[in-house]
Parts: structure tokens; C-alpha cells; sequence
């Protein structure tokens, strides 16, 4: 059973920031790519954003300019960082980690983008 731990999700106030952390066993941190998605309210889980073993990042529209993806190798662990939030990125936001058909999610962190 491949873990994957996610932490930082809470409550924060519109325009603040909060950063998501995701350590996953070092076998598959090494060869897999490493992304985040989201599912809010009433909706369909959705890509945030990924980054694969090359470093190479990708974006959803609607966090470019605000969310920033990174990975500590040393640490086997994927970061989030999330900028100038807004009340529409509440969400339970999930920790992926995907090598061609194989896939593995964390159990899900809550953000709560709220006044």
C-alpha cells in the first residue's frame, strides 16, 4: 500500500497563503511525476498543477501567477505553495503521484478560502 501524506490545508482569509506539503515513499517519489488536484464543492476533481522527475511544471489556468510547484528530493516530498488565494480555490486538494497508467492519491487535505 503506497502511502501518500499530505499536510497545511486549513482556513485562511482571501489574499492570504498557505502551503501544502506531500511526502511519499522515496521508490516512488524518484520515478514518478508529482502533482496536485483539487475537488471543490459540487465539483469535478481537477489538475492544479504537476510537476515531473525532470522538473518540468504545468498549471491549471486558473492558478498561474499564484500556486507554485516544487519537490525536495532530498526530502521525497512535493510542495504547493498557494498565493493570493481566493474563496474559489476551496477545495479538498489531493496529492498524485502518476507513472504512465499507474497512480497513487494521498487521502486528501481541506482548504477553506473564506472571510
Amino acid at each position: 500500500q503506497v502511502q501518500l501524506v499530505e499536510s497545511g490545508g486549513g482556513l485562511v482569509q482571501p489574499g492570504g497563503s498557505l502551503r501544502l506539503s506531500c511526502a511519499a515513499p522515496g521508490s516512488i517519489f524518484r520515478s514518478y511525476d508529482m502533482g496536485w488536484y483539487r475537488q471543490g464543492p459540487g465539483k469535478q476533481r481537477e489538475l492544479v498543477a504537476v510537476i515531473a522527475r525532470s522538473g518540468n511544471t504545468n498549471y491549471a489556468d486558473s492558478v498561474k501567477g499564484r500556486f507554485t510547484i516544487s519537490r525536495d528530493n532530498a526530502k521525497n516530498t512535493v510542495y504547493l505553495q498557494m498565493n493570493s488565494l481566493k474563496p474559489e480555490d476551496t477545495a479538498v486538494y489531493y496529492c498524485n503521484a502518476g507513472l504512465f497508467a499507474v497512480v497513487y492519491w494521498g487521502q486528501g487535505t481541506q482548504v477553506v478560502v473564506s472571510s
